[in-house]
């Protein structure tokens, strides 16, 4: 006999939740926080009934496609989120592992010792992981179908992967370099 939460899981499965319902819920509610924060249509209190109105529209719109489409996506979704799930529990863990060796107030001393290189290495590295995670789930096969990535060579992706780590630490030393010349003619 099966758990009750595998019944649960299964009937949800069998009426659409992870299929439209909830990827709906979850592209609405972006939408949403979006246009209030954009305020695109002014005042996010004066204009409640628009911003749900129009992000409501927009979610249908989105997720009407897959199904006109007749195209499932559930299964890349799920493996999306399991798979960011998994990467954001690695980089919280290895925080507080650095946390138990590292000075109080680890962040303030970072940007002290690093300015705002710190901040601009943090995000491409949040890039690269949601990049990764977003090519291994199989979601980058949705949205380009004919872009069949295991017919492409193993040492391809490594030569590829190898390329842009050292074009990357180029870029650094270069950045690195210019930065600290410009420093010493202001001195």
């Amino acid at each position: 006999m099966a758990d009750p939460f595998e019944v649960v899981i299964t009937n949800m499965q069998n009426l659409g939740f992870f299929r439209f319902l909830f990827p709906f819920m979850l592209t609405a509610a972006i939408f949403y926080g979006l246009l209030r924060k954009s305020q695109i249509f002014g005042p996010p209190e004066k204009n409640i009934m628009v911003n749900g109105i129009v992000c409501l529209v927009a979610a249908f719109m989105v997720w009407s496609y897959p199904i006109i489409a007749g195209v499932d996506i559930q299964l890349q979704l799920s493996a999306f989120f399991v798979q960011g799930t998994i990467a954001v529990l690695v980089v919280m863990v290895g925080l507080m592992i650095v946390g138990m060796f590292s000075p109080a107030n680890l962040p303030e001393h970072l940007s002290k010792k690093m300015g705002g290189k710190m901040w601009g290495g943090i995000i491409v590295l949040g890039l690269l992981i949601g990049a990764g995670v977003f090519v291994s789930s199989g979601l980058i096969n949705v949205i380009f179908p004919t872009l069949h990535l295991e017919d492409i060579p193993a040492d391809m992706i490594w030569s590829a992967v190898f390329l842009v780590l050292m074009v990357g630490i180029v870029a650094v030393i270069v950045f690195a370099v210019g930065r600290e010349e410009k420093t010493k003619e202001k001195e």
